[in-house]
């Protein structure tokens, strides 16, 4: 997968897009402000508002960071109720399996499993298809992250450092290391995947 961005399937959801410029028109930022604070291009900006392309995961980062939106809004998730579907009394603290908000990248798909508000530790599963990866650039930023490898394989590298994770294996690391993941098998990947993300990740 490009590091900027790769070809959106014609299936693929027009969330993640619309969002971004929504989020965008409501703070005022223009595509010339909003390519400055996160570093990524006005055209490659402009293709994911139109939702002509899928964003590669540093470029979903850098823009998430630069409207300072949490990760709940990307999927769509501000109204918080996780619990719908289930028990009319089901606690604020549960996220319902029918009720996953889902994000699709294309060869990279996201499903939230923490539960509704903001969070300082965010849960999901990632799906990575066969030759999908994180980007060709490395991501960082000031976070804890860990996982579980729940089927398939996956190529994880920390800080230069490249392992090959297997059904079962887990991992934790700072994510101020420069880090990124690619799958070279020929089947998909799943992973339970969390972000411990720290103060200045909230309140940037």
């Amino acid at each position: 997968m490009s590091d900027q961005e790769t070809p959106a399937p014609d299936d693929a959801p027009s969330s993640i897009g619309e969002t971004f410029r929504q989020l965008r028109h409501k703070q005022g930022i223009s595509l010339r402000v909003l390519s400055e604070k996160s570093g990524v291009s006005v055209g490659t900006i402009s293709q994911i508002e139109r939702d002509i392309a899928n964003p590669s995961m540093r470029v979903l980062t850098a823009l998430r960071r630069a409207l300072n939106i949490p990760m709940q809004v990307m999927f769509g998730d501000e109204s918080g109720d996780a619990s719908e579907g289930g028990s009319e009394d089901a606690p604020p603290f549960l996220r319902r399996a029918a009720k996953r908000p889902r994000i699709d990248l294309g060869s990279l798909q996201k499903e939230l499993l923490t539960s509704g508000g903001n969070h300082n530790l965010q849960i999901m599963i990632l799906t990575i298809e066969p030759g999908g990866s994180s980007g060709n650039t490395a991501l960082s930023y000031p976070a804890e992250k860990g996982g579980l490898v729940l089927e398939g394989e996956l190529m994880l590298t920390v800080d230069n450092r490249e392992a090959r994770l297997e059904e079962g294996d887990s991992f934790v690391f700072n994510s101020a290391q420069p880090h990124g993941f690619r799958n070279d098998s020929n089947r998909p990947a799943r992973i339970l995947w969390v972000i411990g993300a720290v103060q200045f990740d909230r309140h940037l």
